[in-house]
């Protein structure tokens, strides 16, 4: 199973900083503007509210947790989805 977090990024919050680098290599997360989250299959994605920037996190089922996690409690995130995909 494949998660894909729907991230809506606080006013100036800088997308790289995300997920630490441990967190990126340990989890294999990849993080995606939406373009390049429909260039790799995901192309039902809703359109974003106007003037918020999104990202989107994929991460193997396993990890899910321990990235919502993270992210929950980043100060970089206004709100979060969450899709599972397969």
């Amino acid at each position: 199973m494949l998660v894909l977090f729907e991230i809506h990024l606080a006013r100036g919050a800088d997308p790289s900083q995300l997920l630490s680098a441990e967190v990126t290599r340990d989890a294999k997360a990849k993080i995606l503007t939406r373009e390049e989250a429909r260039t790799i299959g995901f192309a039902g994605l809703p359109e974003p509210p106007e003037g918020r920037d999104v990202r989107y996190i994929s991460a193997v089922g396993r990890d899910a947790k321990w990235i919502q996690h993270v992210l929950e409690n980043s100060s970089l995130v206004a709100s979060m989805r969450t899709y599972e995909v397969g």
